[in-house]
């Protein structure tokens, strides 16, 4: 899950940069979250659940706290988060580096689609963020499928059940195993955690007694036997991240 920000006091660049950004994400079959903010000090005042953002947009030129103190209270918290300024004037530049800023975008309507898209660009470089895709030959047709947008696949009467976050949660189905499938997908990012059930474990909200809950709420139940087995590998993905 690739969690963004946007913080700006006007509303129509909050609108905009949030509107170039979710078809440059769909199209890249990213599973991604996108906040706005109003001002620096709405941003600021989450404290440590700020660490959950990949990627901050800040206006530069804010009321009161302004992009550049936003960012150092950012820096207070965080090294790793990609900060972007968002700016009408470019003349900020030697501010920016003291806080390790990856770019600066002008607020031109003419060149901030094609700006945002190259920032991601170069954002996805550094964190070395591929996107696995592989194609499904489902009964409603053939699909190639972003790994990231599976929320979890069940097996029920010789069928597999693929649920897919699209513009909403989506079901596809196929005729295969899931023992057939596992050899298929990355151990590392599916679990095993019922016969009947394979999860994306990025996607693994919370894990409760005999029950695993998903990050879109749906409840999937844990046989006892596997448990602690479910629990500890959850447990390790969650402190590894």
């Amino acid at each position: 899950m690739l969690n963004i920000a946007i913080c700006d006091d006007e509303k129509y660049f909050r609108h905009e940069i949030n509107g170039i950004l979710i078809p440059y994400l769909n199209e890249k079959g990213m599973v991604h979250s996108i906040d706005a903010f109003e001002s620096g000090e709405e941003f600021v005042l989450q404290g440590i659940e700020m660490l959950k953002y990949n990627v901050v947009f800040l206006d530069i030129n804010m009321d009161r706290m302004d992009g550049l103190e936003t960012a150092r209270k950012i820096r207070e918290y965080s090294s790793d988060i990609f900060i972007v300024f968002v700016t009408a004037y470019i003349d900020y530049t030697l501010e920016g580096y003291k806080v390790d800023a990856i770019r600066y975008i002008l607020k031109n309507n003419n060149t901030l689609k094609n700006a945002v898209e190259e920032c991601m660009d170069a954002i996805f470089a550094k964190m070395n963020y591929s996107v696995d895709k592989i194609e499904f030959e489902f009964l409603e047709g053939t699909k190639s499928i972003s790994l990231d947008r599976i929320l979890y696949i069940e097996s029920n009467l010789h069928k597999l059940f693929f649920y897919i976050m699209e513009d909403s949660l989506k079901k596809y189905s196929l005729y295969m195993t899931l023992d057939e499938l596992e050899g298929k997908l990355s151990c590392e990012r599916f679990l095993r955690i019922h016969q009947s059930y394979l999860v994306n474990i990025s996607h693994v909200g919370k894990v409760v007694r005999y029950s695993l809950f998903t990050d879109n709420g749906t409840e999937l139940s844990i046989p006892k036997a596997r448990f602690k087995e479910v629990q500890k590998a959850v447990a390790e993905y969650k402190g590894a991240i």
